[in-house]
């Protein structure tokens, strides 16, 4: 698959076969992960690797928004003691979400299905996710990536919005942009 195909082609899925995910793919996944940019090359990330069925369990029972049956997931994390520090000391969300999709845009051109399930900045989601997988206070999980083979293909899509591009500069004085009003639930 063509890197645009695998970009145009990735979707949230929500629904897996009970098929596991071998160490093969998953490294192949942190690979990916490793190969994002990272600000002044700081690579403050770690990751949480998870396949055991009990873990998984819990990380679902404790977390609504996280309550999907894949059999693994990656959790990105950004350690604060690995990252820049003063007014650049928030660049490792940036760093760990490159590394997020470049996770995502992986399994998709793998056939696989993924979704990520957004931790952080919600610091009751992020001590969650701390106090099941004994992270210390200064790992902060940005995001859980789960990963599995997918009950059904489903299309890819665009959200290309002419209407919120600008050229050259921004224009204060245009209205502002209307969305597509918001589906009770997942989108499909």
């Amino acid at each position: 698959m063509e890197t645009k195909d695998a970009i145009f082609n990735r979707r949230s899925c929500r629904e897996y076969t009970e098929q596991k995910v071998s160490h093969e793919i998953l490294e192949d996944l942190l690979h990916a992960a490793f190969s994002a940019p990272t600000a002044v090359n700081a690579q403050p990330w770690e990751y949480v690797v998870i396949d055991d069925e009990a873990i998984l369990r819990k990380i679902r029972s404790k977390l609504n928004f996280a309550n999907y049956n894949a059999p693994a997931a990656i959790v990105v994390c950004g350690n604060s003691n690995w990252g820049l520090k003063g007014q650049d000391k928030d660049l490792w969300i940036c760093d760990c979400s490159a590394a997020m999709e470049n996770m995502l845009l992986l399994a998709t051109d793998m056939g696989l299905g993924s979704l990520w399930c957004g931790i952080f900045p919600i610091e009751s989601r992020m001590q969650q996710v701390r106090d099941i997988l004994r992270m210390p206070k200064n790992v902060n999980p940005l995001g859980l990536m789960y990963v599995g083979y997918p009950v059904k293909k489903q299309e890819g899509r665009s959200r290309y919005n002419e209407k919120v591009i600008y050229w050259q500069q921004y224009d204060p004085d245009r209205k502002h942009r209307t969305k597509d009003k918001p589906v009770v639930g997942h989108y499909s």
